[in-house]
């Protein structure tokens, strides 16, 4: 039977939003799958993987000096060299680092190894720190990459300079528009059973509370809009929380700010906002701007790397540095008060989103899979011929 491997530094936060729809393509295919991943539920009992044949939890950290990853890179190494795995599919920074190296033994044995960046940690204005030390890695390790698949377009430009065997652009992991588009939401309800006025103007961000993310620019901006009506929803956890409880407090705007932490309900709350906002300083191409498109929303985002390929100013929404408060108080300002422009953006996102879907990255990387396939079989048919 052929076998897939699927590894990344996390399961909660990485296999589970976006692999499953490709653990069902291989396992319809006949394929048997194996995922390597650190378990990072609270209750570990919790990690139940679908359409995964074997699990392996591994410690996996996300700092390249953290001692764990040497153990994680032997266990690694000692799995993929006892299965022979047709396809090794590799995510995320440290996941496809070491399962790389790793695996250099097993291309020799006709394993295809892919590795897919969800966003280089180098990139037009990163911090050159990251550039010193992501960068060099980056590009020596494509070398023993089969196939280096990047899903925004600035990404892929400075991969074509790597020596990866193949090189791709993909749009992105994939969003299943049956599940945006399916059913509808009361406002009302909603906003009672959050708490919530009903009658206002939402903003709405999604994504951790991190420096990263930059929710405090937001913030900032909403205080100097002054008006008690536009109210600011923030979905998502992290370090900054009590940082960003303060600083509404501190520009007497708590009562319009609302950190509802991690949520499940995110389909619902979407449908409720007025507008997205999406203030980052890195993304790779965004899973919560995708959604917000979905659910045709007009957007404010930064003007970096993923963002500014699904968001064309004037067209779906408005690009704005990321610090920039005073491009934000005027771009908010502007649609808060423009309905019809609302409309219009939030018509041209609705289109534009079509190119991402689930439906389309599947049908992509079943391509990609099927080439690799194909091109191994007829190497070890003509390594037989030979002999």
């Amino acid at each position: 039977m052929k076998k897939v491997l699927f590894v990344a530094t996390v399961v909660k936060a990485h296999i589970m939003v976006f692999h499953l729809p490709f653990l069902n393509w291989f396992k319809e295919n006949g394929y048997e799958t194996y995922v390597c991943a650190k378990n990072d539920y609270e209750n570990k009992e919790d990690c139940v993987i679908p359409y995964c044949d074997y699990y392996y939890d591994l410690p996996f950290e996300r700092s390249p000096i953290k001692l764990n990853n040497f153990k994680t890179y032997n266990q690694l190494k000692e799995i993929i060299e006892s299965n022979e795995f047709d396809i090794i599919h590799c995510h995320t920074p440290m996941g496809g680092a070491l399962t790389r190296i790793a695996a250099r033994n097993a291309r020799k044995k006709n394993t295809n190894v892919i590795y897919t960046a969800h966003g280089f940690h180098f990139y037009k204005g990163a911090p050159i720190a990251n550039w010193l030390l992501y960068y060099p890695i980056e590009r020596y390790l494509a070398r023993y990459t089969d196939e280096l698949i990047t899903i925004n377009k600035e990404d892929f430009r400075r991969a074509k300079r790597f020596k990866a065997m193949h090189i791709e652009y993909i749009p992105g992991v994939g969003l299943d528009l049956n599940k945006v588009n399916s059913f509808k939401v009361d406002k009302k309800l909603k906003c009672k059973e959050l708490g919530l006025p009903n009658n206002v103007f939402f903003l709405l961000s999604v994504g951790e509370l991190n420096k990263n993310k930059n929710h405090e620019v937001i913030i900032t901006a909403l205080a100097k809009l002054k008006n008690s009506q536009i109210h600011y929803i923030i979905c998502g956890q992290g370090v900054l929380e009590q940082k960003l409880r303060n600083l509404s407090i501190e520009l007497g705007i708590e009562r319009q700010v609302h950190l509802l932490g991690f949520r499940k309900d995110i389909s619902d709350i979407y449908k409720i906002s007025d507008l997205f906002v999406f203030p980052s300083f890195r993304e790779g191409l965004s899973v919560s701007l995708m959604e917000a498109m979905a659910n045709g929303l007009p957007v404010v985002c930064s003007n970096i790397r993923g963002n500014s390929d699904l968001i064309e100013g004037g067209k779906g929404g408005y690009l704005v540095k990321p610090n920039d408060v005073k491009g934000f108080v005027k771009y908010i300002g502007k649609l808060k008060s423009d309905k019809e422009l609302r409309s219009m953006f939030g018509e041209n996102n609705l289109q534009q989103i079509k190119n991402y879907t689930i439906e389309n990255v599947i049908s992509d990387m079943e391509i990609i899979y099927n080439k690799l396939m194909n091109s191994k079989a007829d190497e070890r048919e003509n390594i037989a011929y030979n002999k």
